[in-house]
């Protein structure tokens, strides 16, 4: 088995973008990666080459993104900076990931520098803290005799970030239930003091569990053969300073769906209480 310290340290290694030459970097592959690459590595590959281009002091604290195309795990990702706009406040960056000369992937996010302001946010949920629930891996290993075939070995990989499921999880159970899900997650060794890269594992992990929380009413899951997924939209705003490798809550919610479309609103907290992050995105999910 892995040691966690390893598993970080692969998922930081993946999302060092190389640099080829001004607003020009390369994304490595995620090795062992199988089909199609996870929407959140290239998010996070993006908004890396994004920090790396834009610089000057300022911080990155939104981003929207559209997918065009699935990312093929068999090749590296390019991504072309368009630093579109740079004032004493703000700036703002388009990217655009490639593979293949095929646009997979635009992305603009927008960068401030750091200043004091208003300030008001959400209540935290009211909700179990992480060391008094299992994780994820263990209500898996429950279940496993009820997990198709196919997909024990994606399950069995072990991973870079934990996740606990407040509520357990409801992957094998088709009952109708609220569209609302919560989980504490975090890294599982300590990712350093570049903070950069923590907004970086941020919009990484910040797409999983969305798309799942539109197909709840509906008895659905991602593991339904019958069932396909893909992310279409995603965008993330980054409210205060955080550390991927302390405990988050990710709180989402969906307050629509129809048409082959799922939409989806996430908030996420620290420990302590404070709104950090907040997520939106559309998805397809088709029953067929």
């Amino acid at each position: 088995m892995t040691d966690p310290a390893t598993l970080v340290a692969h998922l930081t290694a993946l999302l060092d973008i190389e640099t080829i030459d001004t607003d020009l970097y390369r994304g490595p592959r995620n090795p062992g990666g199988v089909g199609r690459v996870f929407g959140g590595q290239v998010i996070a590959q993006a908004l890396q080459a994004a920090q790396r281009s834009i610089g000057d002091g300022k911080v990155a604290h939104s981003l929207h993104a559209y997918f065009m195309r699935p990312g093929d795990e068999a090749h590296p990702i390019l991504y072309r900076v368009e630093r579109d706009f740079a004032g004493r406040s703000f700036a703002n960056a388009r990217v655009i990931a490639m593979q293949r000369g095929q646009a997979i992937l635009n992305l603009t996010a927008s960068f401030q520098l750091p200043e004091d302001g208003l300030h008001h946010q959400d209540a935290m949920p009211d909700v179990a803290p992480p060391d008094a629930l299992p994780t994820e891996a263990d209500l898996l290993e429950a279940m496993r005799d009820r997990i198709p075939a196919r997909l024990t070995p994606l399950l069995d990989r072990p991973r870079p970030i934990e996740f606990r499921p407040v509520s357990g999880l409801h992957w094998l159970d088709p009952t109708p239930r609220a569209p609302e899900q919560f989980a504490w997650f975090r890294v599982v060794a300590p990712a350093g003091d570049d903070l950069a890269l923590h907004r970086a594992l941020l919009a990484y992990a910040s797409d999983a569990m969305l798309l799942g929380t539109s197909m709840l009413p509906h008895g659905l899951n991602w593991l339904m053969p019958n069932v396909q997924v893909a992310s279409l939209d995603h965008a993330l705003w980054l409210h205060e300073p955080f550390r991927v490798d302390e405990w988050l809550l990710y709180a989402t919610d969906s307050s629509w769906a129809g048409h082959a479309r799922g939409h989806n609103r996430g908030r996420i907290f620290t420990q302590d209480g404070r709104l950090v992050a907040s997520v939106a995105q559309e998805g397809l999910i088709r029953v067929r």
